[in-house]
């Protein structure tokens, strides 16, 4: 996702290309493994990848000379490792910490359906980091700069931080010794240190934990079962983090350096639809908010109103409202961002959509900006205008190769999710139950309904409620209509 250049051996390389040149290493492995070709595959990546990330990794598997069929979340892989075969229903934390990145999941369990109700992440944060806090501190005992250092002296000291950091997940201490130019040196580093010298690096992980609780709307104690993934979740003083915010031990029985690739594996079995996994149903959520940028008018600046929040579960559409900021406007530009930051400029810019309108005053010419994202990562932005009746429509792909048939047929299929919340039948139905009981009222009897018809007509209007949620509030519903009927007569 970035534009950074490795020089290897004289040649220079971008980071799909590195990427690419160990998928193909895989490739050759499975294919000499299984004694035929493989094309077919499914990549796992940190839950928290933005768009270009996720881009990059399609294209990487592009120039491995793979067909990517799906891009799945890594602790969703996890949650599918433990998960698959097990009939236990509950509320389950998937904590991935790898090598480089750092990813949390909530995941709901119930009647075969497993579903990622929040996810949170930190791209930047992983095993390389408590490598690093080793180095620094082996550095500081002999005070050495560590950017002073030759590439070969930075390489040897890196490595002997590595394994210092590996021995002290069973040791209380652990010596060191470096070979460098200038001389030989020796220490000891104890657990204590360690973790002291990792603070920092542990309130970075504290964070992702506590926004993706929040958002899932769930409470630590809530939680049935926490499942580590990724190697350097074997470190004493991250799992001892995690049992002190859940208040439970992790589970830890299945390898955390292999839990994801099992995952991915049933991911695979998911999309070949193998007959074995014909029970298993899995959904994901949206990583990353996703909006449009607005004009203030009253400060003159840009600001991104959200459609579809972060951690929506998909597939999921939403609508927002927009207007003309000037008189005789014949041209409206959706500028579709992917982010949480309130300023576009801070958000990753996804595309433009842009339609024509007629010439009016400002603010008369009304759009309906709708967004619809799928499974696959593909976003459909379709703008309406209200005058016309004319729309404009666009996709932006995570996944490549997909034809213009395949994309419209696979958004016409989610034509049920593109309707109001409002406009569903059993909303309008228990609706109606309440407005015909206002209008047979007067009086107190009357507010009564008139106060619970508001407040699950804001709940509606919020576009929040998943087609489960919302049928579960309509049913609520029509109970407080029922308990409010028997009471009057």
């Amino acid at each position: 996702g970035t534009s950074r250049i490795t020089k290897l051996g004289g040649r220079s390389f971008q980071p799909e290309e590195l990427s690419a040149l160990v998928l193909k290493s895989l490739k050759a492995d499975a294919e000499a493994f299984a004694g035929e070709d493989v094309r077919d595959v499914v990549i796992s990546v940190p839950a928290y990848f933005n768009e270009p990330q996720r881009r990059a990794t399609q294209n990487a598997g592009r120039l491995a000379g793979l067909n990517v069929l799906r891009i799945v979340n890594e602790p969703t892989a996890a949650a599918l490792a433990y998960g698959f075969g097990s009939a236990d229903e509950g509320k389950y934390v998937i904590f991935d910490l790898g090598g480089g990145t750092f990813d949390v999941s909530i995941l709901d369990k119930y009647e075969g359906v497993m579903e990622v109700r929040a996810t949170a992440g930190d791209t930047t944060l992983g095993g390389n980091n408590f490598t690093e806090a080793v180095m620094a501190l082996m550095a500081g005992r002999h005070q050495l700069y560590v950017p002073e250092l030759k590439p070969v002296e930075r390489a040897v000291l890196l490595r002997e931080a590595e394994r210092v950091k590996t021995a002290l997940t069973k040791a209380d201490e652990q010596e060191f010794v470096v070979e460098l130019a200038s001389g030989t040196r020796k220490g000891v580093i104890s657990r204590r240190e360690f973790q002291e010298a990792c603070t920092d690096l542990l309130r970075r992980l504290r964070a992702p934990l506590e926004r993706a609780v929040h958002d899932a709307r769930m409470t630590p104690e809530s939680f049935d079962a926490v499942i580590l993934a990724g190697g350097a979740t074997r470190m004493p003083m991250v799992r001892s983090l995690v049992a002190q915010l859940f208040r439970r031990l992790p589970l830890v029985h299945i390898d955390p350096d292999t839990v994801v690739a099992l995952g991915a594996a049933v991911q695979a079995g998911l999309c070949e639809r193998n007959a074995a996994l014909e029970d298993v149903v899995m959904t994901d959520v949206c990583p990353h908010s996703l909006g449009t940028a607005f004009l203030d008018e009253g400060t003159g600046s840009d600001y991104v109103h959200t459609v579809i929040p972060r951690n929506a579960v998909v597939p999921v559409s939403r609508s927002a409202f927009g207007s003309t900021v000037q008189n005789n406007q014949t041209d409206i530009r959706i500028r579709v961002f992917q982010g949480e930051f309130l300023r576009p400029e801070d958000d990753i810019h996804i595309g433009d959509v842009s339609i024509r309108v007629p010439p009016r005053p400002k603010g008369q010419e009304v759009v309906e900006i709708r967004y619809t994202y799928d499974v696959s990562g593909a976003l459909e932005v379709e703008v309406r205008s209200r005058s016309t009746g004319k729309m404009e429509r666009a996709v932006f792909l995570n996944r490549q190769g997909l034809s213009e048939d395949e994309l419209k047929k696979r958004f016409d299929s989610l034509a049920d999710l593109k309707l109001h919340p409002r406009e569903r039948l059993n909303v309008k139905n228990v609706m109606t139950r309440a407005e015909r009981l206002y209008s047979e009222h007067t009086g107190h009897a009357r507010e009564q309904v008139l106060a619970l018809l508001s407040q699950f007509t804001a709940a509606v209007n919020s576009q929040e409620l998943s087609p489960k949620e919302l049928d579960r509030k309509c049913a609520e519903f029509h109970g407080m209509l029922d308990d409010f009927e028997i009471k009057v007569f």
